[in-house]
C-alpha cells in the first residue's frame, strides 16, 4: 500500500486548442432579418422614398408595408419560390456575403455584431448557424432585432426599407483586437449610422494585419453621407471597394465624368482593388494599372435582384483567397451574383449553388475542394 499511496496524482489534461479563427469576418453591428416579398407597382407607389433604393423607415411604417404585402399577394415566379407572400430570412448585406462564402464556397467565416433576444434574433442565429457561419463574435442583447422589407417588383428590381429603430447593435467600445486576430479579411458595409463601429473595426483589424473589403451600401447612403465616405476612402485603409452603377454615379457627383470607368479609376487611387458592378452588363474592375470588363452570366434568369451585389462580393473574395487573377475573381463573382437572382431573397438555394458550380466549370474556374471531387457538368 505504501508505494502506490505515495504516487503523485496524474497531471491534468492539456486545455483544448482554441478554435481556428475564421478566414473572413463580417462586421454587421445590428443583425437584421429580411422580409422578402413580390409586390406590384401600385404598392410601391405608396411606399415613401425612391423606388429601387434603400431608405430607413419607422417600425409602424414597416408593419404597415408588411400588412399591405400580406393583403395583396403577388404570385411567385421562378422554381422553388414559396406560396407565402413573404419569405423571412437572415439579412443584411454583410450577412448575405458571409453566408454565401460559407455555404457555397466552404470558406470559414464569422459575423461580428449583435442581435436581439426576440424571435427575429433567434431566426438570424438559426439561419446563419445552419449555413456554417461562426457566431462566437455575435452578442445577443436584450431588445429588438433589426428588420427590413425587401419589395421585389415584376421586373425583379428590389426596393429596401430597413427598420433599425431601437434595434440592438454592437458598440465600438465592445470591439477588441482579439476579435480580428488570425483572420485575413474583414467585410464592412458603409453606413452612416454605424460609422464609429466601422472606424473602430477597421483600425483594430489593421493592427492585426487584416485586409478590409467595403461595399458602398446604396446610392442614398452615398448621396446623403458622401463627405465622411470620401474621408474614409482617402484614409487609405480600404483594400477592396465594391460599388454598383448608381453608387458610383453619386460618388463622382459634380465631376466632369461620372461613368463606371471614372469610378474605378477614382476608387483605385485609394484601394488596391476597385469594382463597379453593372447589373445585367457585368462589371468593370481595376487593380493597379490592370482594368478588366467581365459580362454577366447570360444563362441566369433574374427573378429578384436582392443580394446580387452581396453574392458577387462572395465570389470575388473567394477568388482572392484562392489567389486567382482579377478577371477570374470577377468571373466567379458573376457566377455567384447570377445564382442568387434566380430565386426570391438574398440566400442562394441549393439548386442554384449547383447551377453556379456548373457555370464555374464551364468557365474553367476552380471549385471549392470539398465540391470539385464530386461535381461534374
Amino acid at each position: 500500500m505504501g508505494v502506490e499511496g505515495d504516487l503523485p496524482p496524474p497531471p491534468p489534461p492539456p486545455p483544448p486548442a482554441p478554435p481556428a479563427a475564421p478566414l473572413i469576418l463580417g462586421l454587421q453591428p445590428a443583425a437584421m432579418v429580411d422580409h422578402v416579398a413580390r409586390v406590384d407597382w401600385s404598392l410601391l407607389d405608396r411606399v415613401p422614398g425612391d423606388r429601387g433604393g434603400s431608405q430607413q423607415v419607422a417600425l409602424e411604417d414597416l408593419e404597415q408595408i408588411l400588412r399591405e404585402v400580406n393583403a395583396r399577394q403577388v404570385p411567385p415566379l421562378g422554381e422553388g419560390d414559396a406560396a407565402s407572400p413573404v419569405r423571412t430570412i437572415a439579412g443584411g448585406s454583410v450577412a448575405n456575403t458571409i453566408r454565401g462564402l460559407t455555404a457555397g464556397f466552404r470558406i470559414s467565416c464569422g459575423i461580428i455584431g449583435a442581435c436581439g433576444d426576440d424571435d427575429q434574433g433567434r431566426q438570424f442565429v438559426g439561419n446563419m448557424g445552419r449555413s456554417g457561419v461562426d457566431l462566437s463574435r455575435l452578442r445577443m442583447k436584450k431588445g429588438p432585432t433589426g428588420q427590413c422589407a425587401c419589395l421585389v417588383d415584376i421586373d425583379g428590381n428590389r426596393t429596401m426599407r430597413p427598420c433599425l429603430t431601437h434595434a440592438v447593435k454592437l458598440q465600438a467600445h465592445e470591439l477588441s483586437r482579439e476579435d480580428f486576430r488570425n483572420s485575413k479579411w474583414l467585410v464592412v458595409r458603409y453606413n452612416s449610422y454605424n460609422l464609429e463601429s466601422i472606424h473602430a473595426a477597421i483600425r483594430l483589424g489593421k493592427q492585426e494585419g487584416v485586409s478590409i473589403s467595403m461595399d458602398l451600401a446604396s446610392f442614398e447612403m452615398v448621396r446623403d453621407f458622401r463627405t465622411p465616405l470620401l474621408s474614409l476612402l482617402e484614409g487609405g485603409l480600404i483594400d477592396l471597394c465594391f460599388a454598383n452603377e448608381d453608387e458610383a454615379r453619386e460618388l463622382l457627383r459634380g465631376e466632369p465624368k461620372a461613368d463606371p470607368e471614372a469610378a474605378v479609376a477614382f476608387l483605385s487611387k485609394h484601394c488596391r482593388w476597385a469594382v463597379v458592378t453593372l447589373g445585367s452588363k457585368g462589371c468593370i474592375a481595376k487593380q493597379g494599372r490592370k482594368v478588366v470588363r467581365v459580362p454577366a452570366v447570360e444563362e441566369s434568369q433574374a427573378v429578384d435582384a436582392t443580394g446580387a451585389g452581396d453574392l458577387f462580393a462572395s465570389g470575388f473574395l473567394y477568388g482572392l483567397v484562392r489567389g486567382l487573377p482579377l478577371e477570374d475573381c470577377c468571373k466567379v463573382g458573376a457566377c455567384t451574383g447570377g445564382s442568387v437572382v434566380r430565386s426570391l431573397g438574398g440566400e442562394v438555394r441549393p439548386e442554384n449553388w449547383l447551377w453556379m458550380y456548373k457555370q464555374m466549370l464551364i468557365k474553367g474556374l476552380p471549385l471549392p475542394s470539398s465540391v470539385s471531387h464530386s461535381f461534374t457538368v
